[in-house]
């Protein structure tokens, strides 16, 4: 089906994340059950559960390094290299958006890139800004519905809840934060060096299989 081979990277993709936030979601919810059982509190409902600050929070708290992460290696590909690296620009090549002024006139290009300099810049950097934008964003809930966990947890204990200002310093939600970045950074920089010797045919993220390890790009 040409929908498909056309598209189904994305679809399969997207099934995935369906399959796999579901399953987050349940789970989750069985957690919750199990834990306002031992302590005797009101069990929620799956509905309730959705809207929770435990399940939001512990959901934006993924989506904020994965997107932190994607961020961090557009931006940081574009200006730094690693030769070798399949995921790097060949540092010896010239630049591929050379003058966009002159490009812009070309055919076939984005029609936003003929709309003036402003509109050229901000397209020329519009894929990093977008995933800077879902960190925010992702960070934000995520730091939102941290302090509900714990201002629930507080008032739970008898203890006076934090402001949503005050927790944006407690070491809990740096924790969250923190413990997730560090494995995507770790994983993106792995990525970067294994590709230099190792293959997967046909992958757009690998070199050919007969390239040198000398070779930088795809």
């Amino acid at each position: 089906m040409r929908v498909f081979r056309d598209n189904g990277l994305t679809i399969v993709l997207l099934g995935l994340f369906a399959v796999s936030i579901t399953g987050q979601w349940v789970a989750g919810w069985n957690v919750e059950m199990e834990d306002a059982r031992r302590h005797g509190q009101v069990v929620l409902s799956l509905g309730q559960y959705t809207t929770s600050p435990q399940f939001l929070s512990s959901v934006f708290e993924n989506w904020e390094s994965e997107f932190l992460q994607m961020a961090a290696y557009v931006v940081l590909t574009a200006v730094l290299v690693q030769r070798g690296s399949a995921e790097s620009k060949d540092p010896d090549a010239p630049p591929r958006d050379g003058v966009l002024d002159i490009q812009a006139n070309e055919p076939g290009v984005p029609v936003i890139l003929k709309w003036g300099s402003f509109w050229r810049a901000f397209y020329a950097r519009s894929l990093g800004l977008a995933l800077g934008l879902l960190f925010i964003l992702s960070f934000i809930v995520h730091w939102t519905q941290s302090a509900r966990v714990a201002a629930e947890e507080a008032l739970a204990h008898g203890e006076k809840p934090q402001g949503f200002m005050a927790y944006l310093a407690d070491p809990q939600l740096w924790f969250e934060s923190f413990q997730n970045w560090q494995s995507e950074f770790l994983s993106t920089a792995v990525l970067v060096l294994l590709s230099i010797f190792l293959r997967q045919r046909e992958s757009p993220e690998s070199k050919g299989v007969v390239a040198p390890h000398s070779q930088t790009g795809k």
